[in-house]
């Protein structure tokens, strides 16, 4: 389906809301139908064969999708902040790299040898070599940006790239026992040297922080959207106490255990917060508002001044290692993998087929085996009570104190 008018034909795209509009540079009726006709039939000639109708750059159909993109992040499907994320590596990295080509013209030489120009332009955060991960990171971009210009007709499918990117996934390094009880030890003394009120208050967030995440194992999302109604306490059937979470991350919802510690932690934090309403969050800055960095510059600032910033294999540590020293931990205290991997919200490879469903508040006592309070009992796993509203905790004074770890016992996550 065609229209004609002033010498411009717009060419209807078949089962598509989309139109391509050309110039027949002609004011004569009659030339300006036949060139109508020939457009119409180039149109469909290309989408029979899947060659491309559109003939634009690369910068401009990223444009597109960064713009598609915010208007996901309104409507709430994805963070405003990922999607300036998405344009600052197009505007940086990839316009730089094959912004003026047309489209169509790229091919799997240019998205194969984007690693091997990223190193040769680029020096990374920590390291002076730019690393598998942020490249890894930058070409998922590259491929989501070719998916959306077939999806547009602009390429044809085949021209979309697919498949694994060829680059080593880079481990997160946890910290082991001995550098656990170091990090521990370092802080506390960290704190008390603060000089100034603020960066008492901060540094004592960010240290509260890093023993909630280590003792939950929650990701950096989950713990950005946790907020204070989302805290709940309930107990077993030998009375033993663990707070729940209910976190929310990467689309899912789920409710994850910990051991009493945390509930200390937790309230650590409410006393020095200037909101502490149960729709505000947990984790926020001096001010109240959300943390949005979760206290990334003390934590950096915390593992620099105590020497613990790089792994044994040179890896930068972040935030994202408590997680993984909470998964390695766990499973060094025998808590069976099927159970964890519920209980962090992700899947066991290769054997997730052979494994059913599993509450992880009802397996709280298997979770939290070997933490503080949780030592192992002759009698069999008790029932927990049902999950209600967050109720009011008592004071960290009115709670019974626990025996303090023996100076020579190994420092864990769940230790204070």
């Amino acid at each position: 389906m065609w229209h004609t008018a002033i010498g411009i034909c717009r060419v209807k795209l078949p089962r598509s809301d989309r139109y391509k509009t050309v110039s027949l540079k002609t004011s004569d009726i009659a030339s300006a139908r036949e060139r109508a006709f020939d457009h119409d039939a180039d149109v469909r000639f290309r989408l029979k064969h899947e060659v491309p109708v559109f003939n634009r750059p690369f910068s401009q159909i990223a444009k597109e999708y960064v713009a598609l993109q915010k208007k996901r992040a309104t409507a709430g499907q994805i963070t405003m902040a990922r999607a300036l994320k998405l344009e600052s590596v197009i505007r940086a990295r990839l316009d730089p790299y094959t912004g003026p080509v047309q489209i169509n013209l790229i091919g799997a030489d240019r998205w194969e040898n984007y690693p091997f120009w990223r190193r040769d332009n680029g020096k990374g955060r920590v390291r002076a070599h730019v690393s598998d991960a942020t490249i890894r990171f930058e070409m998922s971009i590259f491929r989501s940006i070719m998916a959306y210009a077939a999806k547009r007709h602009y390429i044809a499918d085949a021209k979309a790239f697919g498949g694994k990117l060829d680059l080593a996934k880079v481990r997160r390094e946890e910290f082991n026992p001995e550098e656990y009880r170091k990090l521990h030890t370092f802080a506390r003394g960290w704190v008390k040297k603060a000089d100034r009120p603020s960066s008492v208050w901060y540094r004592t967030v960010a240290y509260n922080f890093v023993l909630i995440m280590c003792n939950t194992g929650m990701r950096p999302s989950e713990a950005k959207n946790l907020r204070w109604r989302d805290v709940a306490i309930s107990e077993d059937r030998e009375g033993r106490r663990f707070v729940i979470l209910h976190v929310r991350g990467k689309g899912k919802f789920r409710r994850l255990v910990a051991p009493s510690n945390v509930a200390d932690y937790l309230e650590r934090l409410r006393a020095i917060a200037k909101a502490t309403g149960p729709d505000d969050h947990v984790f926020t800055i001096h001010t109240g508002t959300p943390a949005k960095t979760l206290y990334r510059m003390m934590v950096e600032e915390l593992l620099d001044a105590s020497g613990l910033r790089l792994g044994p294999e040179g890896t930068p540590r972040s935030t994202y290692s408590f997680r993984h020293t909470y998964a390695t931990f766990r499973l060094s205290e025998g808590v069976d993998v099927y159970i964890l991997a519920q209980q962090m919200g992700t899947s066991v490879q290769m054997i997730e087929d052979h494994y059913g469903h599993v509450n992880p508040v009802k397996n709280a006592e298997r979770i939290l085996r070997g933490m503080p309070g949780w030592e192992p009992l002759d009698a069999a796993p008790g029932v927990v009570l049902p999950v209600g509203p967050a109720q009011p905790r008592p004071s960290i004074a009115t709670r019974p104190k626990r025996s303090a770890p023996r100076r020579d016992a190994p420092l864990h996550p769940g230790a204070n």
